[in-house]
């Protein structure tokens, strides 16, 4: 994959109200009986995702939006396959406080809700990215009426409110996203809104106020092509690097988050892809597949039937491969797709032409991928097993 655009995923159906908005939305969690402490689920299979993932300590999740948890097949699925759960959007700024000094709660206490219900950790998603930001506050930005330094305070009290908020309830926070140029040699994009306005510290600060909101949640750096999906290591070398600087000057990053944004169209290395995920490991930090997907060309957007016969074979072999990669290393804690079904996927809305990028169909029928994964879990899980005894040739 060379590049990928903005990562929205259109909530259908909108988010039932949970808290309602405005000041009634911040009533305390507690009492809305949100929690992060996983419970079990007694209707798992033991042949699921997530139970094969249990095995061997693994997380495996999936993004949700507002349609994934109301509509009763689709949740049913969400619970059942999945053990960690992220917000398609509803954890970010543009949906959480739409105006100024409202709030609004709804989908990101929905999708807390949901996860307690069914025994789930939740990876909050996302405090600091350049897109999905309010239009009060870029508006503001672009006309003046908010100066630089009120735009850092306007930060920090985002950051700290929806921590805050959620403490002792979300197991990763995404808290930067998508910083560093795909170029080579790659670096801090100089053009991104944050960077531009505030400079590049403004990236350790989200994660020291983050921090001081929830001194319990692990704190990730998340992007898309760190972990070689561009062919070359450029963009991967200048995020080891500046994370090997950001821990040597003490900030509290404790993990990094690979996306696993991939398309059929463009090389993968599986390999490169484990190697990465192997040095990021070496600097003590936790590692996440968080946004697994594998694109194609598809007939159309409502179908999504592969245009390409290989394609079939090539997806399942890249979900695949991403998740060998992440078994082969004990420091990756996470496996998250981007959406479990193709029917709500954001790709096709994105990528024209493209679809077929998830795990199950458009009629929420599991995919050759989904078994592919379920046969790599199954190995990482149990090991193959030995052979039957066969008598041997006497000499």
């Amino acid at each position: 994959m060379r590049r990928r655009s903005l990562l929205a995923m259109g909530a259908a159906g909108g988010a039932a109200a949970v808290l309602g908005t405005g000041a009634s939305a911040l009533a305390s969690p507690a009492a809305a009986g949100l929690a992060v402490r996983p419970s079990a689920n007694p209707g798992t299979s033991p042949t699921s995702l997530r139970a094969l993932a249990a095995k061997i300590g693994l997380r495996f999740g999936t993004a949700l939006i507002p349609q994934d948890i109301e509509t009763p097949a689709w949740a049913a699925i969400a619970a059942s396959q999945f053990s960690v759960v992220t917000p398609g959007n509803g954890m970010k700024w543009q949906i959480v406080e739409p105006t100024q000094g409202v709030y609004d709660w709804s989908q990101a206490d929905q999708l807390v809700a949901f996860a307690r219900a069914n025994g789930q950790l939740v990876r909050g998603h996302t405090l600091l990215w350049h897109n999905q930001l309010p239009t009060w506050l870029t508006t503001g930005v672009a006309n003046g009426t908010i100066t630089n330094a009120q735009l850092k305070q306007l930060l920090h009290n985002h950051i700290q409110v929806e921590v805050s908020r959620y403490r002792g309830r979300i197991w990763q926070w995404d808290v930067a996203n998508e910083f560093f140029l795909d170029a080579n040699p790659s670096g801090i994009d100089p053009n991104n809104f944050w960077i531009s306005h505030l400079g590049p510290d403004i990236i350790p600060q989200a994660f020291r106020w983050a921090h001081a909101a929830d001194p319990g949640a692990l704190l990730f750096y998340n992007d898309y092509n760190i972990t070689g999906e561009d062919g070359t290591n450029a963009k991967s070398d200048a995020v080891y690097a500046w994370l090997k600087q950001m821990l040597s000057e003490g900030v509290p990053i404790m993990g990094v988050g690979s996306q696993g944004h991939l398309d059929t169209q463009y090389g993968f290395s599986p390999q490169l892809f484990q190697q990465d995920l192997e040095r990021y490991a070496s600097l003590g930090l936790k590692v996440a597949i968080t946004e697994a997907d594998v694109r194609t060309f598809v007939n159309n957007a409502t179908d999504q039937v592969p245009t390409d016969h290989l394609a079939v074979f090539a997806q399942p072999y890249e979900f695949s491969g991403m998740l060998k990669a992440a078994l082969a290393v004990p420091q990756v804690i996470s496996f998250t797709i981007w959406g479990f079904t193709d029917a709500d996927s954001w790709v096709p809305g994105t990528f024209a032409g493209e679809g077929y990028a998830t795990i199950y169909d458009v009629n929420q029928q599991p995919k050759p991928a989904y078994y592919e994964l379920q046969a790599d879990l199954e190995l990482g899980a149990f090991g193959a097993p030995r052979r039957v005894p066969t008598p041997m040739p006497q000499p």
